[in-house]
């Protein structure tokens, strides 16, 4: 079936410019994902190529090679808005590379003057992007991204296409047969457009999901999870213990004297002295622990481990925030932190755990603050015996 190249060029220009319309007004709705804004240029960039290419004649004003480069630099915008959308830096140098890469190349009269060599080096220019753009988008880990996988495979295919023409364009003798490769590769292009459009959206999308689900869980001064996401994970932390049959902890934290805090120093110390703890508690937990801010200056964590696992942490907390509280934002404070620790074996119900922490924290208040307390209460061990709690107030050494 013979392939029109004008017809071709036709559709393309007209999809590859309704695509770029559909991602700015996608932008719009969607300011914080920025990536959108390179992906929308770059489709009105291809749309502005496609056109000039089918309309330039010879003798006009715009540059002969201008239609290529504005195709090559929207390639560019397109790994550009890959690597943005994920958080990595924006390297514009390597963007426009393969627009100077082609205006430099067709300088050339064996490669400029011979229609499989121009085609050839298209390829060679359009093949790395795509699979650059592969690689950034497929370095994305996350379980929520579902189109993580999508956007790694299609472009790689892609990528694979355009590298097609190298081989049969090398070996063609006629300039009409290099017609016939030159259409099937601007249909080629008009397929990666579209598809990448849709990885686009999907991903836009899915992207937009996570940031609204991530702020409902997420307390937006401390950045941990609030009270109703805290919760959940200890719930489901509790679930998987469960059929292990292996113990669970909890921690209460309570900043000592945070009224006084707020009264000597304001609010938005207050709040610099909650962002510090949450600091401290992040860095000074494992990956498998729980954090969250129940409210106001009361702070928890869920430990997958028994009471001296807990203490171990609990004491790490404790001591790396009598550093760090010495001073905050430049005015000497000396804050300190309280803990409450309980814990048990599933099917211990987190509400539980959570009664005795907190009366070991109202212990550790009225003796002194700046210090651990651990529940009175006895821990349950899977055969049913019972292990008493470590000492009120044991140093963690002694626990280890």
């Amino acid at each position: 079936m013979a392939l029109d190249t004008a017809t071709l060029m036709t559709v393309a220009t007209g999809i590859t410019g309704l695509l770029g319309v559909f991602l700015l007004l996608l932008w719009i709705q969607e300011r914080n994902v920025r990536a959108l804004a390179w992906w929308c240029a770059a489709y009105l960039f291809g749309a502005s190529a496609v056109t000039f290419w089918s309309t330039w004649k010879p003798g006009s004003l715009l540059v002969a090679e201008l239609p290529n480069a504005l195709l090559f630099v929207a390639c560019g915008m397109i790994w550009t808005g890959a690597r943005l959308f994920h958080g990595r830096s924006v390297r514009p140098a390597w963007a426009l590379a393969g627009a100077v890469l082609w205006l430099g190349a067709v300088q050339i009269p064996d490669i400029g003057g011979s229609a499989q060599g121009r085609v050839v080096l298209s390829s060679l220019v359009v093949a790395p992007y795509a699979f650059m753009t592969a690689f950034d988008l497929g370095r994305e880990r996350r379980r929520e991204l579902a189109a993580s996988f999508r956007s790694l495979v299609i472009p790689l295919m892609h990528g694979a296409v355009f590298l097609a023409p190298v081989p049969i364009g090398l070996k063609l003798a006629s300039d009409s047969s290099a017609d016939g490769v030159f259409a099937l590769f601007a249909l080629e292009i008009m397929l990666y457009v579209v598809g990448t459009a849709f990885i686009v959206v999907l991903m836009a999308k899915e992207r937009v999901v996570l940031v609204h689900r991530t702020a409902a869980m997420t307390d937006p001064l401390t950045g941990l999870y609030n009270r109703r996401a805290f919760m959940e994970a200890a719930n489901l932390m509790v679930s998987r213990r469960k059929r292990q049959l292996q113990p669970v902890s909890v921690l209460l934290f309570d900043l000592d004297h945070f009224k006084s805090i707020n009264d000597r120093f304001g609010h938005a110390v207050g709040d610099d002295a909650l962002q510090v703890f949450a600091k401290v508690a992040v860095a000074s937990t494992r990956a498998t622990d729980v954090i969250g801010r129940l409210g106001g200056e009361e702070f928890a964590a869920f430990i997958p481990g028994n009471i001296s696992d807990a203490t171990v942490v609990a004491e790490r907390v404790r001591t790396a925030f009598q550093t760090a509280g010495k001073e905050i934002s430049g005015h000497a404070m000396g804050a300190t932190v309280s803990i409450g620790a309980a814990s048990g074996i599933p099917p211990v119900e987190v509400g539980v755990l959570l009664a005795r922490a907190d009366a070991a924290l109202y212990r550790a208040k009225e003796l002194g603050r700046n210090r651990l307390e651990l529940a009175v209460d006895a821990m349950e061990l899977p055969d049913g015996a019972a292990q008493p709690a470590p000492p009120v107030g044991a140093p963690a050494a002694a626990l280890r």
